[in-house]
């Protein structure tokens, strides 16, 4: 999957220039193939067919604008960041943000290894804990059966890695299957394990049988990234002070703490719309992960430190490099050309930190003008083209009529 070009991610006045001035960059780079700057050239869009193949009643496609957020640099290298959203200011914002990260040397992180959670339900059990320390002393068994349904996976050094029994309430317990799914995202390889093992987990424990199906809480797939940025290329202490200020904030009330997240997952859902990710499925894991105390919380937070400001986020983050729309979408494989990363945990982290830089860009403007001015600039922008395209449908039908 991974493209051996290497490009920077600094271009200054990328955004000054015409769109096909835009793309002949990437082209005369060697980041893309034949087929993807065919496609990329002819303006994107889905044709009908694939369409049709990929969901159901369908009538048509529709589209979204495909951006690239710039500057962004992780662990050493640099990454042109393709970014599917449509509205204003998040793709402009990333950028920016990630030009203030980078001048401190840019983001790190580390993903975990991709491994996914199965559930297996049981109700009406009588003595789930006794049940629970017999699916213990059968593990070798389960994992057996679990890796006997997914050989593929298994000859790709993946599959099931191990087994927990949880008992979570008087006559209820579930199984856990904790299954390496490598490069894919891995819902229909943790499913295939779920409805696999059952019958075997049915004879240990008991019960009733219940649902078996993956967890999009997936604890042991997380990823960690942080940047550092100086107080003097925010623009100085006061507005360091209220990025920390409005980051504890979100710590207090999980009224803030949404708003805090949605500014997160603005970025990260822009990219996995972009490589054809499961979105709902790293929103829900993301604000799963927010609620775990108790208490909803913030999923990236900042705090200072002697040159300026540290951000840290960690969060689940299920992504993929096979599977799923990746290879089937046009739009997908363009944008997996351009970013060029070589797997699934990669992924994880380039779009971590697209999303820290998102969070990032949103209290700086909070803490100093208000989020309002920039933002509403693009959208005054945006309109103005809106109208425009309106007004020169106006003077097309005139000229018809």
């Amino acid at each position: 999957m991974a493209n051996d070009k290497r490009v920077s991610s600094r271009l200054a006045g990328f955004y000054k220039l015409p769109i096909a001035k835009r793309r002949k960059h990437l082209t005369d780079s060697g980041l893309l193939s034949q087929p993807c700057d065919e496609w990329l050239n002819a303006g994107g869009g889905l044709d009908v067919n694939i369409a049709d193949r990929m969901s159901e009643n369908v009538v048509s496609s529709t589209g979204l604008p495909l951006g690239l957020a710039l500057n962004f640099r992780i662990n050493q290298r640099d990454y042109l960041v393709p970014m599917a959203v449509e509205e204003p200011s998040i793709v402009a914002a990333a950028s920016n943000a990630a030009r203030l990260v980078r001048v401190s040397g840019g983001f790190s992180g580390e993903a975990d290894q991709p491994v996914m959670t199965a559930q297996v339900q049981f109700d009406d059990v009588e003595d789930p804990k006794a049940s629970a320390a017999r699916v213990e002393a059968q593990k070798q068994a389960v994992l057996d059966t679990a890796n006997a349904a997914i050989p593929r996976m298994v000859a790709r050094g993946g599959g099931c890695v191990d087994i927990e029994a949880r008992a979570i309430a008087d006559d209820l317990l579930v199984v856990h299957l904790y299954v390496n799914v490598g490069d894919a995202m891995g819902a229909n390889i943790v499913d295939t394990v779920a409805e696999a093992t059952a019958p075997l987990l049915h004879d240990i424990v008991g019960g009733r049988l219940g649902l078996r199906i993956l967890s999009n809480l997936p604890m042991r797939r997380l990823v960690r990234v942080t940047g550092c940025v100086s107080a003097d290329a925010l623009g100085g202490d006061e507005l360091a002070d209220g990025i920390v200020r409005a980051s504890r904030f979100a710590s207090c009330d999980p009224l803030r703490a949404a708003t805090h997240n949605k500014g997160v997952m603005n970025g990260i859902d822009a990219v996995a719309v972009a490589l054809g990710q499961d979105w709902r499925a790293i929103e829900a894991g993301a604000h799963a992960y927010a609620a775990m105390s108790g208490q909803y919380r913030p999923i990236a937070t900042w705090t200072r430190t002697p040159e300026g400001i540290r951000g840290v986020l960690e969060m689940p983050l299920a992504a993929g490099t096979v599977g799923g729309a990746t290879r089937v979408h046009p739009g997908a494989k363009t944008s997996f050309e351009i970013l060029a990363v070589s797997n699934a945990r990669e992924l994880a982290i380039v779009m971590a930190c697209v999303g820290l830089a998102s969070n990032l860009a949103a209290l700086k403007a909070l803490a100093g003008e208000g989020i309002q001015r920039g933002h509403m600039k693009l959208h005054r922008r945006r309109f103005a083209n809106a109208n425009a395209t309106e007004a020169d449908r106006h003077k097309e039908s005139s000229r018809d009529a």
